[in-house]
């Protein structure tokens, strides 16, 4: 196994790790602030692993999902910020 397997392999590891506390938090987030920003680290995080698949293959045809995927993320995550209702007004509390 040469030096370079052993970086890839410890990426995916670290990526998979990652992965698994993000869905975690996705899952059981206390508000939705909470689960736009792992959803938001899932397209990050999506991305990481291609761009380490196309180092590992050599193969830059993946480049441009990378792009895109990138440009997807941060579009969706501006628009639903900027339309996101606060968790209070879903429960029915008022402030005082």
């Amino acid at each position: 196994m040469t030096l370079m397997n052993v970086v890839y392999l410890v990426c995916a590891i670290m990526l998979v790790t990652a992965s698994l506390v993000t869905t975690y938090r996705l899952v059981a987030g206390p508000n939705s602030l909470d689960r736009l920003v792992a959803v938001d680290m899932l397209v990050a995080l999506s991305l990481c692993g291609l761009a380490v698949w196309a180092a590992y293959s050599r193969d830059t045809t993946v480049v441009s999902a990378v792009v895109a995927l990138a440009l997807l993320g941060f579009i969706g995550s501006i628009a639903v910020t900027r339309y996101r209702v606060p968790d209070d007004r879903l429960t029915g509390e008022a402030d005082s």
